[in-house]
């Protein structure tokens, strides 16, 4: 059995090394790497073309003579704002530190109790939580402006936080994940002694970070992107995010004027997401390659 077995060479499809086994993969996969990757080539190449260029019919994909024009007007334009680029980029930054950070908590809290607690209205809320990824912000947009102003809770820093704290597809994504670890090993733990928050955070958190890390990209581009409450919840510009600021100083210049202006502002915002997404990738792919188990 040893000889016949070493005749044979076992070869992994995640090799490090290149096999010609893993060719039929290679061509399966390089037409949707082509329709991933252009739009990110175009939004690069945009952003360092001249106005010509951008104006250019037809339009030229390329950028053959690339510029740092776009981005000049862009901060000179940024000179002539009431408050500094930098205050909007700290109000970002904290802004989506808090709602990574506290979003995950409460929302693996969330998922932990849907999944592995029996109280009355589980089911009712899970089901909830599911239609309610179906509407998109802007139909919800009246209710949420309606209870964000009974609360008190408008024209205040806390409004670009507290409404991205819910996001019902990262609960949906962290309940799946916990509805795989058997109910055995929480048993165990509570025999133990081990309270509801310790296996929590102990127990499941470990075991789903794959899904963590999947949820940590969701929550960071909703607060990094987000503008819907600059733009209908806050009246002080000091308030406001830099996503919001780019927006505006692309808009700014109007007509042809502002395309250049735009496609620098659309590469700032979208550099963070791809660093963040290249950090954990392998993590990802990991939830992708588990959501299927059970």
């Amino acid at each position: 059995m040893a000889i016949i077995m070493a005749k044979y060479r076992v070869v992994s499809i995640n090799s490090i090394r290149f096999e010609r086994t893993q060719l039929k993969f290679y061509i399966v996969l390089l037409p949707f790497l082509v329709v991933v990757i252009l739009p990110i080539i175009y939004i690069v190449c945009s952003a360092f073309k001249p106005m010509e260029e951008l104006l250019a019919y037809p339009p030229k994909f390329f950028t053959y003579r690339p510029t740092l024009e776009n981005f000049t007007k862009l901060f000179e334009a940024s000179d002539n704002t009431a408050f500094p680029m930098s205050l909007y980029l700290f109000n970002s930054v904290t802004v989506t530190i808090a709602v990574v950070i506290f979003g995950m908590l409460f929302s693996a809290a969330a998922a932990y109790a849907l999944s592995k607690l029996h109280f009355k209205g589980r089911e009712l809320i899970s089901k909830v939580n599911t239609v309610s990824m179906m509407f998109v912000a802007t139909a919800v947009s009246i209710p949420r402006y309606l209870i964000i102003k009974y609360v008190g809770l408008l024209d205040t820093f806390w409004i670009n936080i507290v409404p991205l704290l819910a996001t019902p597809v990262v609960v949906f994504l962290l309940k799946q994940f916990i509805d795989q670890v058997p109910d055995t090993l929480i048993e165990a733990a509570k025999m133990e002694g081990a309270s509801d928050y310790r296996i929590l955070f102990r127990i499941i958190m470990p075991i789903i970070r794959p899904a963590l890390a999947t949820s940590t990209i969701v929550l960071f581009q909703n607060a990094w992107n987000n503008t819907e409450a600059s733009n209908l919840f806050i009246n002080r510009d000091s308030l406001k995010t830099f996503a919001f600021y780019m927006n505006s100083l692309s808009m700014s210049e109007n007509g042809v004027a502002g395309l250049g202006l735009a496609a620098a502002s659309a590469l700032i915002m979208f550099v963070p997401n791809i660093v963040l997404f290249m950090l954990m990738q392998s993590r990802v792919m990991n939830t992708m390659a588990h959501s299927g188990l059970k």
